[in-house]
């Protein structure tokens, strides 16, 4: 599969998982979303930010879609910068932390691999 339509189909999977089952997506950054309902809209900005991101690459043709990829290379790196800064400061665990920086450095480097493809 094209990189680029794989990650675009993910973004707006995972978009679709934190906008819709907030409480789903607190289990998996390590935090309780009873303990800390504030974190459900945070989940649900998410999301539809990351639906509108894959939907909106998916669509787009040419320099378009490889300006849209660029911007979800850097809003990935953004990503795993702020698990960093989460692990750093003790309000993410570290296993989430990690595998939430992992897989935005995944995306990154997808995102990459899919801008050489063309």
């Amino acid at each position: 599969m094209n990189p680029i339509i794989g990650l675009s189909l993910g973004r707006i999977v995972v978009g679709l998982l934190f906008f819709l089952r907030p409480d789903l997506a607190a289990r998996i950054m390590g935090q309780n979303l009873e303990q800390n309902p504030e974190l459900g809209l945070g989940a649900r900005l998410f999301g539809s930010r990351d639906v509108a991101l894959g939907t909106a690459t998916l669509l787009a043709k040419g320099t378009a879609r490889r300006n849209l990829v660029v911007a979800g290379i850097a809003v990935d790196a953004a990503d795993a910068g702020a698990a960093a800064i989460g692990f750093k400061d003790k309000s993410v665990k570290p296993v989430p932390a990690a595998l939430l920086a992992g897989v935005a450095l995944v995306a990154v480097l997808q995102g990459i691999a899919g801008l050489r493809n063309k």
